[in-house]
């Protein structure tokens, strides 16, 4: 299984970089936030492939979750986007390829599925505090730096907010 993880973690890495790329050429502001929610998808992939689960969960739930929201909210408050800007792919071979790509991941979860054995665990206990090694540096050394993030976030909407109701 060693070349499935290395030809699927090079997927995700080219994946990650169209993404992004589409994500800054994207004139819609709502297309470039749905281009950067797959980029952190594709991330979160190349995480779990290198054992980081926890770092791979996190990065969807606060990064394509929490501030995506956020980012699509100031967009729609601002009213910045069109319906008939959203969309991407417009003909019929982007929907053939997005087709194609969704076929290809559904066999390798299929690979992924069949190919699971059972395993004999033996009497190990488990490892307490397994995000003790994380939570003790983002609380006490980079406390600050975590609390400014969440006050600039605030400035933002408040400011969205504030140019929205100038407009209006």
């Amino acid at each position: 299984m060693g070349y499935f993880y290395q030809i699927n973690f090079y997927i995700f890495g080219l994946l990650a970089i169209a993404s992004a790329l589409a994500f800054v050429t994207r004139k819609s502001p709502v297309a470039a936030a749905l281009w950067l929610v797959n980029t952190m998808f594709c991330l979160s992939a190349l995480y779990i492939m290198m054992d980081a689960q926890f770092i791979g969960a996190i990065q969807v739930l606060v990064y394509a979750g929490a501030i995506m929201v956020v980012f699509l909210f100031v967009v729609m408050l601002l009213n910045l986007g069109h319906p008939s800007d959203i969309a991407d792919m417009r003909g019929t071979w982007g929907k053939l390829i997005a087709a194609g790509i969704g076929v290809v991941l559904l066999a390798q979860i299929l690979v992924i599925q069949r190919q699971r054995l059972p395993r004999i665990v033996p009497d190990v206990e488990a490892p307490r505090n397994v995000i003790t090694g994380i939570a003790q540096p983002l609380f006490n050394e980079y406390l600050l730096a975590f609390e400014v993030t969440s006050v600039l976030l605030l400035a933002a909407i408040v400011g969205a907010v504030l140019l929205a109701k100038r407009r209006g």
